[in-house]
């Protein structure tokens, strides 16, 4: 067997600091999910490069991981913009000279059905979600190859399985996401790189509280007509969310490519 490729000599499970000394990106960690996964991170030991569109989101984040211990970077960009994804890897390297982990979780949520849906609004939720990833991922696998070996873990969305009324841009692009991290796992797995894709449901962030708004429910009204199409009856929380991430983009999901982790409380078969 090419040792490039070997099973981690650490792929136990419950490995204490999982994550000590790598070098994980996430982008969107600014708020919910993504905030979460950095925290989880950091948590595990990982040295982080942390991306928002947001400069105060940014700061805001790093701060609070620096203050459990973490080392911590900045790397405010917008992902849609190849410039913008290029920054992301070249901080990455800038500050600890290598990556081994991204996760690409920013996000654009318009949601409109084919009718109401302006060119405007596909290529603004098609190049957050779609074209954002595949940038980042572009400038990231150089690093990782170097080293053959890296986790990519894509953020994607139960809407990416199912049909939802109304929602036909936002599931577009996650249904792209899932195939975009099939086709990335092919391609990269000669260098030991995995590429996961995790769905989560309905997980209450603050894009959560923006949608009740739109809706002009309450929150009650909208956990009690949303809650119960999950087999769990409930709503997930982000740091579940970020124990998916971690397990992928640890060791121990080591032969794991080319999946996508539901993290939905049985919604898709509810």
């Amino acid at each position: 067997m090419d040792e490039s490729t070997s099973v981690p000599e650490r792929a136990t499970l419950a490995f204490p600091m999982r994550l000590k000394g790598q070098v994980a990106i996430v982008t969107g960690a600014g708020a919910g999910i993504g905030e979460a996964i950095a925290v989880r991170f950091a948590e595990e030991g990982a040295r982080l490069v942390l991306n928002d569109i947001s400069a105060d989101a940014c700061a805001r984040i790093v701060a609070r991981v620096r203050d459990m211990g973490a080392e911590a970077a900045a790397a405010v960009a917008d992902i849609s913009s190849e410039d913008g994804a290029r920054s992301i890897s070249d901080r990455a390297v800038e500050a600890f000279g290598q990556i081994d982990i991204l996760v690409n979780n920013a996000a654009d949520f318009t949601q409109k059905n084919i009718e109401d849906a302006t060119v405007a609004d596909w290529q603004r939720v098609l190049s957050v979600n779609l074209v954002g990833p595949a940038l980042v991922s572009k400038f990231a696998v150089g690093p990782m190859k170097k080293r053959r070996r890296g986790s990519i873990v894509n953020i994607g969305s139960m809407s990416g399985v199912i049909a939802q009324p109304d929602f036909a841009t936002y599931n577009a692009s996650k249904g792209g996401v899932m195939t975009l991290t099939r086709c990335m796992a092919l391609d990269l797995a000669p260098y030991g790189i995995r590429v996961n894709t995790i769905c989560p449901g309905c997980i209450l962030t603050s894009a959560s509280f923006r949608e009740i708004e739109r809706l002009g429910l309450t929150f009650e009204q909208w956990r009690d007509r949303v809650a119960p199409g999950h087999m769990l009856n409930r709503l997930g929380e982000p740091r579940e969310v970020a124990n998916a991430a971690l397990f992928l983009a640890s060791d121990e999901a080591s032969f794991i490519t080319a999946a996508d982790l539901m993290v939905d409380g049985g919604y898709i078969w509810h």
